[in-house]
C-alpha cells in the first residue's frame, strides 16, 4: 500500500448503473463494445481496462468503465470520452479472485485512516490481466482511492 500521485488519463468508456452481481456480464459485453467503437475510430488503448466506482451502493452501483486511450473518442452509442482522475491516491494491489477483493478494500481503508487522509468517495480498479486467460488466484487488480488534498 502506498500514497501515489496519479496523472489524468483520457479514456473511452461506458457510464451505467448496475447491481454488483451483474458486473461480470456488464463488463464482458461493455469492454467488447468499447473495443469495437475505438477500433472503428482508429484509436488504440494505451493501458489496461479500468472501472471507476462513483458510489458504494452494491445494489445500484454507478460506474464508468473502459480503457485509457491516446486522443479523443467521439461518442458513439453508449461509448463516450471519459477520464481517470489525477491527484493523490491511496493504492493497493489485490492478487486473487475478484470475489475476495473486499479484503483489499478493507486494508486500504485502514491504511487511509492510519495516514490521516480523506478519500473523495470514489474508487477505481485497474485490471492488469485477463480473467478469461488467467487463473482466478493469479488475477492482479490495482485499487485506487483518490484523496482530497
Amino acid at each position: 500500500m502506498e500514497l501515489r500521485e496519479t496523472t489524468k488519463q483520457d479514456t473511452a468508456c461506458i457510464k451505467t448503473t448496475t447491481p454488483v452481481e451483474k458486473l461480470p456480464e456488464v463488463f464482458g459485453k461493455g469492454y467488447m463494445e468499447i473495443m469495437e467503437v475505438i477500433g472503428k475510430q482508429g484509436i488504440q488503448p494505451t493501458g489496461a481496462p479500468y472501472a471507476l466506482y462513483l458510489n458504494d451502493d452494491m445494489s445500484n452501483l454507478q460506474i464508468e468503465f473502459g480503457f485509457p486511450v491516446a486522443g479523443t473518442v467521439e461518442k458513439e452509442g453508449r461509448v463516450e470520452p471519459g477520464e481517470i482522475p489525477e491527484g493523490k491516491a491511496a493504492v493497493d494491489m489485490h492478487k486473487g479472485p475478484y470475489d475476495t477483493i473486499g479484503d483489499a478494500y478493507n486494508r486500504l481503508m485502514a491504511f487511509i485512516k492510519e495516514k490521516g487522509v480523506e478519500p473523495t468517495g470514489i474508487s477505481y480498479e485497474i485490471y492488469l490481466n485477463d480473467p478469461g486467460e488467467t487463473p482466478p488466484e493469479e488475477l492482479e487488480t490495482e485499487i485506487y482511492f483518490p484523496l482530497y488534498t
